[in-house]
Order: C-alpha cells, then structure tokens, then sequence
C-alpha cells in the first residue's frame, strides 16, 4: 500500500514532542513525512529545534504556508498561523489540529488562564478539524481530566501537556488511517457552552482590582501567575506593585 504522505506544522515544546514521534511511528503507520513547517522559538533553544530534528531525518524544511504541497494529511500541534482555504485544501484526506484545551469551551489563547477564572472543575485536550476559524472545527477526539483544587495556571498547563501528548500519540495511527466519527461542535454547545479568547486579553486579565472578595483576588492571581510572563499586579499609590508565588 502506498504510504500516506503527511505535513507536519509546529511549534513549541508539544509541538517538538508530536514531532518526534510522529517520525518513530512513520515506517510502522505507512506514512511519509513530506515536510515540515515551523517557527522558530529562541526561548525553547535547540533542544525542541524542529528544525533540526527534521534535518536529522532528512525530512524537507519549508518556509512558509504558500509552499505547502498536495498531500494527503495536514497536522498542526502549536502552529501560530491561522490556515485559508488554499492551504487546508492541500490536504486530500483531513487537515487537523492538536487545540491543549477542550472545545467547544476554550478557543483560541489564555485557556489555561481563563478556565481557572472561570472556576471550572474540568479541563482537556481536543484533536479537531480545521476550518478558517479559530480552533472550529469538528472534534474528532478529546480527553478531559479533573481541575485540581487551588490549581495554579503553570500546574494546569503541565496536565494539559501531558493529556495533549498521550491524545495526540493513542490517536495517530486514526487519523492516518481514517478511523474517525467528526462531531460538529455546534452539537456540544448546549452542554459546554463556547468561547473564543486572543493573546491580547492577557494583560487585562493581570490587573487585580483591590476591590475585589478575597475568593476571586487569589483565583485570578493562580490564573495569570504563570513563570516567565509578567505577574498579576495592582496599582498602590501610582506604584504598580506585583503578586508574586512563594511556595
């Protein structure tokens, strides 16, 4: 049987992780990985490089979504580009995308912020379709986990890491092969409700306002107290005085 050829788009720590076994599963799925398709992030240095992954298994490197050739599957794992109609259609068979939260609840960015804010009790990963909305698409698979009490957004964040990974790796073989039942999200959101959220509300979300009950003060501080990122904070006297985690 001919081997399905497949085009990887990724970034980030998940994104390097999904790569690498993607590339131990390809012989064993049938699968040619045609390209790859990333964005270089300094801060996570060589050791998720892509980059150089990719050049280790001379798998071809491309600059950028207009040189995407015709194939049959395209996965996207922390891809920062949103996909057009001209590049979904590349894909013959399915063009998916690995979303670290569960939808149709969480779109977009800051979920991990906002579930915590919102005092959800439940959080996941979601593998869905992708379409040329944010994160819209119809699910194809999804694990969900308990939100621990008093979780801080880094500790969710690591959970989500985990779940999406396990997803991404015990649904493989699926989605190469096509075993697969799309739900349209339209049908859960009844039962979950949606949102979309961008990169852009994070700053608001860090102000703290003293005004604020002591519950809903420390919630939004475990929500945006996320190492390497500006703290929560609030203004005292002009001054802009930070929250910062001690543990």
């Amino acid at each position: 049987m001919k081997a399905k050829k497949l085009i990887f788009l990724g970034s980030k720590p998940i994104g390097y992780e999904c790569f690498a076994y993607l590339i131990s599963q390809a012989a064993l799925l049938n699968v040619e990985i045609a390209g790859l398709l990333t964005h270089a992030r300094k801060e996570f240095g060589n050791a998720h490089d892509l980059n150089i992954l990719a050049n280790e298994h001379n798998i071809p490197i491309l600059n950028s979504l207009a040189d995407l050739p015709e194939c049959d599957i395209i996965y996207s794992v922390q891809y920062h580009e949103l996909l057009k109609e001209e590049h979904i259609n590349k894909a013959g068979e399915i063009c998916v995308n690995l979303h670290m939260a569960p939808l149709p609840e969480y779109r977009g960015a800051n979920q991990f912020s906002f579930a915590i804010i919102d005092n959800k009790k439940e959080f996941g990963a979601t593998i869905h379709c992708i379409d040329t909305r944010i994160d819209h698409g119809d699910i194809l698979f999804q694990k969900r986990f308990p939100i621990p009490e008093n979780c801080w957004v880094d500790e969710l964040y690591q959970l989500t890491y985990a779940a999406s990974l396990n997803l991404f790796r015990q649904t493989l073989a699926h989605i190469i092969d096509g075993s697969y039942n799309p739900v349209p999200q339209e049908l859960l959101k009844p039962k979950f409700g949606s949102s979309v959220h961008y990169r852009k509300e994070m700053a608001a979300l860090k102000l703290i306002d003293l005004a604020w009950d002591k519950e809903k003060t420390e919630r939004h501080i475990r929500a945006t107290s996320m190492p390497g990122f500006e703290p929560p904070w609030c203004m005292i006297n002009g001054e802009k005085v930070y929250f910062t985690r001690h543990k």
